[in-house]
């Protein structure tokens, strides 16, 4: 199990313990994080579950693929170039204590 700290607009925090292995978007859902919406279920088909992560967990991610990027197009929030979407950031030992910073709306 890893700690994740999300951080909402307005500046609450909540963490929540997770499984390594399964994407950050469902250890949200499972959850019942209030900022991810999460539409589509992960099927890369929306940006509802757009966050931001920024450094140094940036730096431990794989670059995202050319269809998440081309899916932030559509996020209702505006993109940074720390933004992801957390369905396809999969959780590894070495984002413990990760913080992820979620935007004013996903919709």
């Amino acid at each position: 199990m890893i700690s994740i700290r999300f951080i909402q607009p307005d500046g609450a925090v909540q963490t929540l313990e997770a499984e390594t292995g399964q994407s950050l978007m469902k250890a949200a859902v499972d959850a019942n994080l209030p900022g991810i919406e999460a539409d589509c279920g992960g099927s890369l088909t929306c940006a509802t579950c757009h966050v931001m992560i920024g450094a140094p967990w940036s730096a431990q991610l794989p670059p995202p693929v050319p269809d998440e990027t081309d899916m932030l197009d559509f996020a209702s929030s505006p993109v940074t170039p720390e933004s992801r979407l957390s369905c396809q950031v999969r959780l590894t030992p070495e984002l413990d204590g990760m913080e992820v910073r979620l935007p004013a709306s996903q919709h």
